[in-house]
């Protein structure tokens, strides 16, 4: 991203934590790199994830891994934790994954939705 100013590896955010805390980072990833083209941007608090436009995270914590997706609607999951408003239609949503099996198919599924959002579909008409 044009604002980072250090330069900081994927490895770099996985030291001194749990292994499963990779794995299920890992996990994460394929999700997202099943929707298609991605850039991982690995920053000094966070691992940013962007198609045209940044619609994914991960904030990586010793035991957990803290995933937020920008979606364009509120939604509910079973590891979600927290949604915050940045307009009508625009909505961040965090979710705290503890082990890798906890990237199931509707995590996915908003994964996806969340993929759509970064490539701006939901700005262009019908």
């Amino acid at each position: 991203m044009w604002h980072s100013c250090s330069n900081y590896t994927l490895d770099d955010h996985f030291e001194n934590v749990q292994p499963e805390v990779r794995a299920t980072f890992d996990r994460f990833l394929e999700a997202v790199n099943a929707c298609g083209p991605v850039t991982v941007i690995p920053q000094k608090t966070r691992i940013a994830i962007q198609a045209e436009v940044r619609f994914a995270g991960c904030v990586v914590r010793k035991q957990w891994l803290l995933v937020h997706l920008w979606l364009t609607r509120r939604t509910e999951h079973r590891l979600l934790q927290r949604v915050e408003a940045y307009g009508p239609r625009s909505f961040g949503h965090r979710f705290r994954l503890d082990e890798a099996d906890d990237v199931d198919e509707a995590l996915c599924i908003l994964v996806r939705e969340a993929y759509r959002v970064g490539l701006r579909e939901h700005l262009r008409g019908p």
